[in-house]
């Protein structure tokens, strides 16, 4: 060990704690002295386990500027008496879980798959504090880490996911990589790319250029709430290339993320339309549309368009590995279906008894190729409808209306992923105040945001379910939004994101009930330990009493919503979700 130490090791009490925090007990006896990684530490790793070590080790080097010895093993000790950091296979540990032990000599992280290592790589870096979260080094003090640690942990959810929509705003890839890194940090495993949408098409298409050279940009943005009718004359635009977009999923591989690509229909398809009028329910030369809330523009649902679809389905299982492919289904109204005979033929034809069942039919036929091709299908919960299920059973439904409508999925056999808006839309203001930049949606503090749970009780009694272990479906977890319409930015995304996406993450990694969480220790643990780590990182978040001047939007209007009044009016459906008119539209519309 070096002669001249790190500041004192904190006491027991006071030690640095990850965000999202230790599910479990955790025990501390602090030594002596931290483990230091110095010139002469060795990384050693069983195979299995090989790409979260060697994130580690590549994120330490940057923070660090050393160079750390590899071997591609976890049997004993070091021979050589070198510092050790290893990663340890054991089938016994839980999985997605790991043990993390630290001694003045050595840490090992003990995992049964990749996905725990990666969680025990994580805790690590933020064990080792805000350094370690910069790309290079400052000074010449070294990086430390507790000793004297034993801590078991694993994740309450299987799904933790974040959804990141590039559609209404374009993000370049260095930000989109940048977004998959700051999510795994937080042992988060799922980003949900949303990859499409009426305002722009991001996907390359190799076989339909047009979905690029059209759909992808757009004349101008609304600025603002559309109620607005703002515009900021300014073309906007971009697309990833599929190169782009496998260097993406190997970059979240290599921190333990999945990208689950999103390719929304058979509405939120205007850049579609554009770029193939043909696809389109009215024929008709079309542009990409410049303003958010909902469209009536919906697809033909012909045998021709679902070949279309399938083309494009291929080449995007192409080129993301994920087990899963979103396919959208969401605020699918039907009014051009109804005003048009030969769709209202077409639905007599298939045996269908409403022509909104056109919804499920068209969804359901494009989720079986999903299912023929190995993957599972993920579809927004208006595609599930109770009691007229289309969907193959493989198909996961995602709740964002509400908890009852995923509850009722599961009933129906549906694996779920509860995302309600109510709760965890992050684009939703995160304070009450004047200065908040666009503020539109519910309010979601952050402690709001902590106090979410995936299950409530209210929900469960709602629904009558006593016992949801019971159920043929399972819960897989929970989903944080994060729609674009008003983060037109990198910088606009962190505030939008952050601390709230950490509240998110301890919630879902933890499972506390939410009678039992501590919000105010949580706060003053982000406040005390990972503000800084964040701050390291670069990260513009919002700070905790309100936004910076430069993160204002004076004169940009916002549509700020309140849940208790929504309830009053009877427009919102309580746990349940939102009320749909005949049509299949929303009473209340989504978009600012």
């Amino acid at each position: 060990m070096p002669d001249a130490g790190p500041d004192p090791l904190p006491a027991a009490s006071e030690l640095a704690q990850p965000v999202p925090g230790f599910r479990h007990p955790v025990r501390h006896a602090p030594l002596a002295d931290p483990f230091v990684v110095g010139p002469t530490t060795v990384v050693r790793a069983a195979p299995e386990l090989a790409a979260a070590a060697a994130t580690w080790k590549r994120r330490t080097e940057d923070a660090t500027g050393l160079t750390l010895a590899w071997e591609a093993t976890d049997d004993g000790a070091d021979e050589a008496g070198r510092p050790t950091v290893s990663f340890v296979l054991d089938t016994t540990v839980p999985a997605g879980g790991y043990a993390l032990r630290t001694g003045s000599g050595a840490v090992v992280v003990t995992a049964s798959d990749v996905a725990g290592a990666h969680a025990g790589a994580q805790t690590l870096r933020q064990l080792a504090g805000p350094r370690a979260f910069r790309r290079a080094p400052v000074d010449d003090a070294p990086l430390t880490v507790p000793s004297g640690l034993d801590a078991h942990d694993d994740p309450a959810h299987a799904w933790r996911g974040v959804l990141l929509d590039v559609a209404r705003h374009f993000l370049p890839k260095h930000d989109v990589l940048r977004f998959v890194e700051l999510a795994a940090a937080h042992h988060l495993d799922v980003v949900q790319l949303h990859l499409t949408d009426d305002q722009g098409w991001r996907f390359e298409s190799l076989r339909y250029p047009r979905l690029t050279e059209v759909g992808s940009w757009r004349r101008e943005s609304g600025v603002g709430t559309w109620r607005a009718g703002v515009f900021d004359g300014r073309p906007h635009g971009g697309f990833y290339t599929q190169d782009d977009l496998r260097e993406i999923v190997a970059h979240a591989r290599a921190h333990g993320m999945t990208v689950v690509p999103e390719i929304d229909v058979p509405g939120h398809v205007e850049a579609a339309v554009a770029a193939y009028p043909e696809l389109g329910t009215r024929k008709q030369p079309h542009e990409v549309r410049t303003t958010w809330g909902i469209s009536t523009e919906v697809l033909d649902p012909s045998e021709e368009t679902l070949a279309f679809f399938r083309d494009v389905l291929d080449e995007v299982m192409d080129v993301f590995d994920a087990p899963y492919v979103a396919l959208g289904g969401d605020e699918v109204p039907t009014a051009l279906w109804r005003a048009n005979p030969d769709i209202v033929r077409r639905a007599a034809d298939l045996g269908l008894d409403d022509v909104a069942d056109l919804h499920g039919w068209f969804l359901g036929s494009l989720a079986r190729h999903v299912v023929a091709a190995g993957r599972r299908p993920v579809v927004w919960d208006e595609a599930f409808r109770p009691g007229h299920d289309t969907l193959p059973r493989e198909t996961v439904v995602t709740a964002w209306r509400g908890w009852t409508v995923g509850l009722q999925a599961m009933a129906a056999g549906h694996d779920v992923v509860m995302a309600p808006e109510q709760a965890v839309y992050l684009d939703h203001r995160a304070g009450d105040g004047p200065d908040e930049p666009v503020p539109v949606g519910f309010l979601h503090t952050l402690r709001d945001v902590h106090r979410f749970d995936p299950l409530p009780a209210g929900a469960l009694a709602e629904a009558g379910v006593t016992d949801v272990d019971a159920l043929p479906g399972r819960l897989l977890g929970a989903q944080a939004e994060l729609w674009t319409e008003h983060l037109d930015s990198a910088r606009r995304l962190d505030y939008a994101a952050f601390p709230r996406l950490a509240a998110f993450a301890d919630v879902v990694w933890t499972g506390e009930p939410a009678d039992a969480r501590d919000t105010e220790a949580f706060v003053a643990r982000l406040e005390r330990d990972h503000l800084p780590r964040l701050a390291a990182f670069g990260v513009e978040l919002r700070p905790l009493d309100g936004p910076y001047p430069w993160q204002t939007r004076p004169g940009v209007a916002g549509h700020p919503r309140d849940l208790a009044s929504e309830l009053a009016s009877g427009g919102y459906g309580g746990v349940g979700g939102w009320v749909e008119d005949a049509s299949g539209a929303r009473t209340n519309e989504i978009g600012g």
